[in-house]
C-alpha cells in the first residue's frame, strides 16, 4: 500500500507566497521652521505622530530649516516641532494625501509678535548687505521647495509605475529620486522592489545584476532604518527569489528578533521558502518555531500538519503510522479557521489518517454569522 501526502505540501505554497502582504501606500509631509528672529532653525526635531492608529516618526530640519518625510502611510497626524528638548509648536489633525505632500510650516515668533523687532528690522532693511542676504535666503528657500517638488514627482511616478508592475519605468523614476535625496528609506525600499520585480521578468543572465542592485537598495534601506523588521522580511523574500536561502534565513531571523510579536509570520515565511527549495525537514522546523511563537497562527498549524502527514508510513499490515502531533495540528487549524480555505483539506486528511474529527468545531456557516 502506498501513501502519498507529500505533493500536497509542495503544491500549497505557490499560493501562500503570493498572499504575503504588499507595502502600504505612502504619502509625504514637509515644511520649513523659522525661529523668533525669522531665520531658519537647523536641527529642530519634527515629531510626526499618527492619531488614527498608533505610530510615530521623526525627522530633523536641515541648515535651511527645511524638513521632509516622504514615506508616511496614508493617515491623520499631529506634527510638532521640538527645539532644545521642548515642544515649541504643534499642528493637529494633518491629513496626508497621495496626490501631494502635506505642507506644515512653523513660525516660532512669540505670541503677539507681528514681525521682527524694530532693531532687527532696521539692521536687515537699512543696509544693502542685509537686503542681499535676505534675498539670498528667499531664493534658497524657493530652490529647496522646487527640489522637493522634483523629489515628490519622481517618487510618486516611481510608485505608480511599481504598483502597475512597470518595473523598468519605476526603476528610472525611483533612481532619480534617490539621487535627489539619498536619506529617504521609502525611496530605497521601493527601488529595491522595482529591481527585484524587473529581475523576475528577465532571463537569468540579465536578471542577476538586477537582483544585486535590488539587494544593494534593500541594504541601504536597512542602513537608514535598522530597527524595522519589515525591511529585513522583504529583503529575505527577495534573496529567496535568487535562491540565496541561507542569507534569507539570516534576515528573517533578524526580523523575528526585532519584532517578537510578529515572529510567527517570519518563521512561517522561512518555512515557505524552504518548502519551495525542497528542504522539507528544515521547513518543518520553521513551522514548528512559528507555532511556538504564536500557537494561534492557523496557517502555520496547517502547514506543520501537512509536513508531519508527509512522514506518515504504512506498517506491514497496511495500517497508517502517523507522526505524533499530526492530527492535533490539523485539528488546531480547523479550530482556528473552521471556514478557512484549507478547512476541507484538513478534514479529509484527518479522516484519511485515521483520526477522529472534533464534531464540536464551528461550521463555516455558523462562523460567518458569528463574524457579522
Amino acid at each position: 500500500m502506498s501513501f502519498q501526502l507529500k505533493p500536497l505540501v509542495l503544491s500549497s505554497f505557490a499560493l501562500l507566497l503570493l498572499s504575503l502582504p504588499a507595502l502600504s501606500q505612502t504619502t509625504q509631509a514637509e515644511g520649513i521652521v523659522k525661529g523668533p528672529d525669522g531665520k531658519p532653525v537647523a536641527n529642530a526635531v519634527i515629531k510626526i505622530d499618527r492619531t488614527d492608529v498608533k505610530a510615530s516618526y521623526s525627522v530633523k530640519t536641515d541648515k535651511k530649516g527645511h524638513y521632509g518625510h516622504y514615506g508616511l502611510p496614508l493617515g491623520v497626524f499631529d506634527i510638532s516641532v521640538v527645539v532644545d528638548g521642548q515642544v515649541r509648536d504643534v499642528m493637529h489633525g494633518v491629513r496626508t494625501k497621495t496626490s501631494e505632500a502635506a505642507e506644515v510650516n512653523f513660525d516660532l515668533k512669540p505670541a503677539g509678535d507681528t514681525g521682527l523687532s524694530a532693531a532687527a528690522d532696521a539692521e536687515r532693511g537699512m543696509t544693502k548687505q542685509q537686503k542681499e542676504e535676505f534675498e539670498k535666503q528667499t531664493k534658497s528657500r524657493e530652490t529647496q521647495i522646487a527640489k522637493n517638488k522634483e523629489l515628490n514627482d519622481a517618487y510618486s511616478a516611481g510608485k505608480t509605475a511599481l504598483d502597475a508592475k512597470q518595473y523598468d519605468q519605476a526603476i528610472e523614476s525611483l533612481a532619480k529620486a534617490s539621487t535627489i535625496d539619498e536619506k529617504q528609506v521609502a525611496i530605497w525600499a521601493s527601488l529595491a522592489d522595482a529591481y527585484i520585480g524587473s529581475a523576475g521578468q528577465k532571463p537569468p543572465a540579465d536578471a542577476e545584476p538586477l537582483y544585486q542592485k535590488g539587494f544593494d537598495a534593500f541594504k541601504k534601506a536597512i542602513e537608514l532604518k535598522p530597527d524595522d523588521a519589515g525591511y529585513y522580511n522583504n529583503y529575505a523574500l527577495a534573496l529567496a527569489k535568487d535562491k540565496k536561502i541561507d542569507d534569507a534565513k539570516a534576515n528573517l531571523d533578524k526580523a523575528a528578533q526585532l519584532d517578537p510579536p510578529g515572529a510567527g509570520k517570519y518563521f512561517y515565511n522561512m518555512g515557505a521558502l524552504l518548502v519551495n527549495s525542497n528542504q522539507n525537514d528544515a521547513a518543518g522546523e520553521e513551522f514548528k518555531k512559528a507555532i511556538a511563537a504564536d500557537p494561534n497562527y492557523a496557517d502555520a498549524q496547517f502547514q506543520y500538519g501537512l509536513y508531519l502527514a508527509a512522514k506518515a508510513t504504512p506498517d506491514p499490515s497496511g495500517k497508517i503510522i502517523v507522526q505524533p502531533g499530526t492530527i492535533e495540528a490539523l485539528q488546531k487549524y480547523l479550530d482556528l479557521k473552521p471556514d478557512g480555505p484549507m478547512a476541507q483539506t484538513a478534514k479529509d486528511m484527518i479522516a484519511q489518517l485515521g483520526g477522529t474529527l472534533n464534531v464540536n468545531i464551528t461550521t463555516p456557516n455558523a462562523a460567518s454569522k458569528k463574524k457579522k
